[in-house]
């Protein structure tokens, strides 16, 4: 269970950017947050990752966030990384390893083929030796989760994961994202698409600088919830 305690964070001390939002998962599940532009979802995962200067607290079976860092993966939108450093896929992959590593360790066998077969599980097998700059984004996303495989984390948090890839790559990152989930993972992912909520997710974190609703997907998605969370300017369930 990962329970977040009045997570709150400004942008300028001044701000509010997400105001106590508070709320439990008890069991492994694929969690989307939506909410509109601006709406405090990025922020969210990283004042609640201690990623940027926020109050709450997260716990983790009732134990601190802080006990279980190793366990927990977190992926940002892909623009936030430059694809012009100079680095393999195999090697961004092989990052993942480093939580669970010692100083100066050096990468086992053993390990390298924790990589091949988590790129095997991603469908990128023959672009290990590529460097990122030669990957699409679609292409790029996929590494990105296979870092998070060898890891072996138990809490996965993704920001956009689907934003601009191609459809090939976003089913595949679906599927696994499910096998994940079926073996005892979760998985939290910041999503804007309204039209593939009933099919990709559980649960929902409905959001708007505060907690609009959550709840299992049947149990929240509706049309209140929605104008909650868009205002007036939602039209239908599944578009705005």
């Amino acid at each position: 269970m990962i329970t977040f305690s009045t997570i709150s964070a400004s942008y300028d001390g001044v701000h509010q950017a997400v105001e106590n939002v508070s709320f439990a998962t008890t069991k492994p599940a694929i969690v989307g947050i939506i909410g509109p532009n601006g709406a405090g979802k990025s922020t969210f995962i990283k004042a609640a990752l201690q990623l940027i200067p926020a109050t709450g607290k997260v716990t983790v079976n009732d134990q601190p966030l802080a006990s279980f860092q190793k366990k927990i993966a977190y992926v940002e939108q892909k623009s936030a990384i430059d694809y012009t450093f100079p680095i393999t896929v195999k090697e961004v992959v092989s990052l993942g390893l480093y939580p669970n590593m010692r100083l100066l360790q050096r990468i086992s066998q053993q390990q390298w083929q924790q990589v091949k077969s988590a790129l095997a599980a991603v469908e990128m097998t023959e672009f290990a030796e590529r460097q990122i700059g030669e990957l699409s984004g679609g292409q790029f996303q996929r590494v990105l989760i296979a870092r998070t495989l060898v890891q072996e984390a138990d809490y996965i948090f993704l920001d956009e994961p689907f934003a601009g890839i191609d459809a090939a790559s976003e089913a595949i990152i679906v599927a696994l994202l499910r096998q994940l989930r079926d073996n005892g993972k979760t998985i939290f992912i910041v999503h804007h698409d309204l039209g593939k909520i009933t099919e990709y997710f559980d649960e929902l974190v409905m959001l708007n600088q505060r907690l609009i609703a959550y709840g299992t997907v049947a149990d929240v998605f509706t049309d209140v919830n929605l104008k909650g969370t868009f205002g007036d300017s939602i039209i239908v369930k599944g578009g705005i």
